[in-house]
């Protein structure tokens, strides 16, 4: 695993700081942090990154800090973007395994041929034609197109069905348009401001204006495909970019090519709620792109979305990396 895949950009720079220039390290809960990266550092592949594993796992809690302290160090990468936070979590949604009056949106797994193109229809296409039906592509059917959507911005999601059981959905594919926010649309043609926009104000909005509702969706050609989730307990998070479940308030999705999966970053929002915590980058997302940007996992259910849907905020995070590492991205290679 290479620290960035983007360390060869000239515009990329690299500063490693010290863990006291790190604003509330020392008041953080280690433990957890190290609980977290635990979770999926047994999957490097990388002789480095599986030493620090090794090294991991037989620290007590009384040594969480000085574990991550000793064996790394922080460095603060910029792209010249501002950074940006904002938060997802995983959603549950009303649905049956078969189509009803109530529940007619289908949940779809990806069909072969949308595999080998890049890209396949739009979410228009998909939507507007009959190129999905009779296939047996359906993993289950929900009552909200609009949750629906969002289902699909978060990746992931649970459909609880009637007789009180739960279908769990990860992310599958998508057909290879660009994702578009309607958020920033709606900010674009006046209806709403920058700082009015949250999830609940779009869902609010679609509902109330049917028809513009239904093209405003369409603005976003990018339409994400499902897979049945098995194996998973239920009290676990869903499953991020490394096949591990993510953990509240610990796990971030980060843009691999500058921050590698798995490596703990600290993190320094601010804007409501102030943040200072050492999360471990375990997963993706297609609208998350550059060395300063990151998205927080907030659960499950209502309440983690109402909080997720909410944050928007700037700040600073930090990269952990080996030392070795992180001495080596700088110019001189000291």
């Amino acid at each position: 695993m290479t620290a960035t895949g983007a360390s060869a950009n000239e515009d990329v720079t690299h500063r490693i700081l010290s863990f006291d220039q790190l604003d509330g390290w020392a008041q953080d809960d280690h433990v957890a942090a190290l609980d977290t990266f635990l979770t999926t550092c047994k999957d490097f592949d990388d002789p480095d990154w599986r030493s620090l594993c090794a090294v991991a796992q037989v620290q007590k809690p009384d040594t969480a800090r000085a574990f991550f302290e000793l064996f790394f160090r922080p460095v603060e990468i910029s792209d010249g973007k501002e950074a940006l936070f904002t938060g997802y979590f995983e959603p549950e949604l009303d649905g049956s395994r078969t189509q009803t009056a109530q529940f007619r949106y289908p949940v779809y797994k990806m069909p072969p041929e949308a595999r080998s193109a890049n890209p396949w229809l739009s979410r228009r296409d998909i939507l507007t034609s009959d190129v999905m039906k009779g296939r047996g592509l359906e993993i289950a059917w929900v009552d909200d197109p609009v949750e629906l959507f969002f289902l699909q911005i978060q990746g992931s999601g649970r459909i609880r069905l009637s007789n009180g059981s739960s279908i769990r959905v990860g992310y599958g594919g998508a057909n290879g348009h660009p994702y578009r926010s309607i958020g920033v649309e709606l900010v674009r043609r006046g209806i709403f401001g920058a700082h009015q926009v949250s999830a609940q104000v779009i869902k609010n909005w679609v509902r109330r204006n049917p028809a513009a509702g239904e093209e405003l969706l369409f603005h976003n050609p990018s339409y994400v495909f499902f897979r049945r989730v098995r194996g998973v307990a239920s009290s676990d998070g869903p499953l991020g970019a490394m096949n591990r479940s993510v953990v509240p308030l610990r796990s971030i999705a980060v843009d691999p090519a500058f921050v590698p999966l798995g490596a703990p970053v600290w993190i320094e929002k601010d804007g409501m709620g102030k943040m200072r915590r050492l999360m471990i980058a375990q997963d993706t997302g297609s609208a998350i792109k550059g060395a300063q940007r990151a998205d927080i996992f907030f659960g499950t259910g209502d309440a983690a979305g109402e909080a997720a849907g909410r944050l928007r905020d700037p700040g600073r995070m930090v990269v952990l990396l080996p030392i070795q590492r992180a001495y080596a991205l700088l110019p001189d290679g000291t």
